[in-house]
């Protein structure tokens, strides 16, 4: 104990020097702008006493004054908007004591055996880390009207807290995925920075940091005339310089705080936080391909999975059952799980889910018919079947566009409507060697957005009709770049030509879609209090949601992905009307292909060869082993 107890003291010794080191760098920013009024002060006062005069010395004290007046100003000015500047939050969902009396008794059992202060509230984030965080600027709001000066309870010692107190983020899959005592485990070196943090010159020396970080981006912001930009170009830049200055202190600051907060946590629950860290890699992995492979293509439909908490533990569990190494992670379920500490989890997993749509993906903040919560259970009739009949209608209608015939002139009656065999004649016949007409045909396209007379293969409407909102002639469709950029053309470099046009196409007409569907959904407003999930909704009003997505989880899709998605969605609806398959979802996978309640694995590298090499073999002869006819037409979206 006596080590821990040294190595307590010196991390907080390290990071109180730093924090003293920054805040001498803000006292000699306050003596540069008080230098030259003392100057003047001097000057002054030796021209009233008769000892500084002459015309240089009334010169020297009008000038001096004059420069005096200018640097005060503009230090107050940047005081003002350092103090006024409203510092970064984290997006979270607030939990109230009410709604998790047991999360919050344990939080503040682990403060008092730590011997520090608890934090002043609990929030959750989508996201596999827990911090701590000031939220005690002006801008955030008054503080909790609860009174929690004995915030260990009763029957326990007290730790009066004080005004400073920082608020505990824990990332929501880990209350889903771990037990009681891994939680704890994982949030006491957290819980144990509260001490360090309540130091008066560290919680300075933090202030100080975010209200320079707050000025730069609220600096950078202004654009409302060159006077005004001129301003912010200065203040700016006098933040910025601050901020260079204190960069290394506050990264030692952090760091001491950090040692300290460790080793006080040793003393806690150190065996059990070994073990613990190992779920918290596992719960990152499962969350990840959670969000990249299950939930991404539910909010692309407009559907956003209201339970992706329960989700991940899925997922996980899965992982448990195929991979080895994690057989042991699935015998712990049997113990109780720290989301028990809540009183409605489901709730808390609801809003947790939506505002993680919101972060990731950008979408609105309420429900509403193109913004509907799905279910698990719902999921394969909801969005994986509705994402490929989509996506299939999309590619057959890019096919008309492209002027592709419905059927072959030998074909038999019935057979004109949307067919697999329509794509695979098409990406298997081998157009002339210059790329030229497929190049023509990708930018006829993209551009073909009025209407106008077409031919009688195309889908468009006709004159006497009013355009849908799935139309590419719709009247809001913003005008898209007729050249593709280099990259689409890197990507496409090794397919077809047919393949590049149709992907081309394809591209521009999901550009117009997603533009369509921007257009009239200005940054949504944060929902009123008790509404849209109640007392457990995003608290929107701390942070700017005019930027979203704010962590987007995937770079855009590449043209040769875009057409391999398509034409595997195609395969998929006609294995599902031809051959009995269904929609399935897989937790490490997302949708998935069901065969006789088998999911299909080996469709991928069939697809890909159709798309590089135009041969439509291999892909041929997984359908014929499966009984799928793609001669047969199928039911779209």
């Amino acid at each position: 104990m006596t080590g821990i107890g040294d190595g307590v003291e010196l991390g907080a010794q390290a990071a109180r020097s730093r924090a003293l080191a920054v805040l001498r760098i803000r006292s000699r920013a306050l003596a540069v702008a008080l230098l030259p009024a003392a100057a003047a002060v001097i000057l002054l006062a030796g021209g009233s006493t008769g000892h500084l005069v002459g015309g240089g010395w009334d010169a020297a004290r009008w000038v001096v004054s004059v420069l005096a007046l200018l640097v005060l100003s503009a230090a107050a000015a940047i005081a003002l908007v350092v103090a006024r500047s409203r510092p970064a939050v984290t997006p979270t969902v607030a939990v109230a004591e009410e709604s998790a009396p047991d999360l919050y008794r344990m939080v503040r059992d682990l403060a008092d055996r730590l011997d520090v202060p608890a934090p002043s509230a609990i929030a959750l984030t989508p996201d596999c880390d827990s911090w701590l965080e000031d939220r005690n600027h002006p801008a955030h709001g008054p503080p909790p009207a609860e009174d929690h000066d004995d915030v260990a309870g009763p029957g326990r010692p007290a730790h009066r807290r004080s005004a400073a107190a920082p608020v505990l983020v824990i990332g929501s899959p880990f209350l889903w995925w771990m037990r009681v005592g891994e939680l704890r485990a994982v949030l006491a070196p957290v819980v144990a920075g509260t001490g360090p943090s309540a130091h008066p010159d560290i919680a300075a020396a933090r202030r100080f940091i975010r209200g320079l970080d707050a000025a730069v981006a609220a600096t950078s912001a202004v654009g409302r005339g060159p006077s005004a930009r001129a301003v912010g170009a200065g203040l700016g830049w006098v933040s910025r310089l601050l901020l260079r200055s204190c960069r290394v202190h506050a990264a030692e600051m952090e760091r001491g705080v950090a040692v300290a907060a460790a080793e006080r946590a040793q003393a806690v629950d150190y065996g059990l936080r070994i073990v613990a860290q190992e779920q918290v890699g596992l719960a990152y992995a499962g969350w990840d391909r959670l969000l990249t492979r299950v939930a991404l293509p539910a909010w692309r439909m407009g559907r956003w999975p209201s339970r992706l908490d329960v989700g991940v533990v899925a997922a996980l569990t899965e992982l448990s059952r195929r991979d080895r190494l994690a057989e042991g992670f699935a015998s712990r379920l049997g113990e109780r799980p720290a989301c028990d500490l809540l009183e409605e989890p489901g709730v808390m997993d609801e809003s947790v889910s939506l505002l993680a749509a919101r972060l990731f993906h950008g979408g609105p903040a309420e429900t509403g018919p193109d913004w509907a919560p799905v279910g698990w259970d719902e999921y394969a009739e909801e969005v994986v079947d509705r994402t490929w009949r989509t996506d299939a209608a999309r590619l057959h209608r890019v096919l008309d566009t492209l002027g592709v015939r419905r059927a072959a002139e030998d074909a038999a009656p019935g057979t004109d409507g949307p067919t697999l065999s329509r794509v695979l004649d098409h990406l298997a016949t081998t157009p002339p060697d210059d790329p030229a007409p497929a190049r023509a045909s990708a930018t006829e396209a993209e551009t073909d957005t009025a209407p106008a007379p077409v031919p009688e293969t195309e889908t468009g409407p006709a004159p006497d009709t009013a355009p849908t909102p799935d139309d590419p002639a719709a009247p809001h469709a913003p005008a898209l770049p007729t050249t593709p950029s280099p990259d689409d053309d890197d990507d496409l470099a090794g397919t077809t030509a047919r393949g590049a046009a149709l992907a081309a196409g394809l591209s521009a007409q999901l550009a117009r879609e997603e533009a369509r569907a921007q257009v009239p959904g200005a940054p949504t407003p944060p929902p009123p209090s008790g509404t849209a999930g109640g007392p457990t909704a995003p608290d929107t009003a701390l942070w700017d949601d005019r930027a979203l997505p704010l962590l987007p989880l995937q770079p855009p899709r590449t043209g040769r992905e875009i057409l391999t998605a398509h034409i595997t969605a195609m395969v998929c609806c006609a294995a599902m009307d031809t051959a009995g398959a269904a929609p399935g979802l897989d937790w490490l996978d997302g949708p998935s292909l069901l065969v006789n309640g088998v999911r299909t694995t080996d469709l991928g590298p069939h697809v890909r060869s159709l798309v590089e090499t135009g041969d439509p073999g291999p892909l041929r002869a997984w359908l014929a082993e499966l009984g799928v006819r793609p001669e047969k037409p199928v039911r779209l979206v």
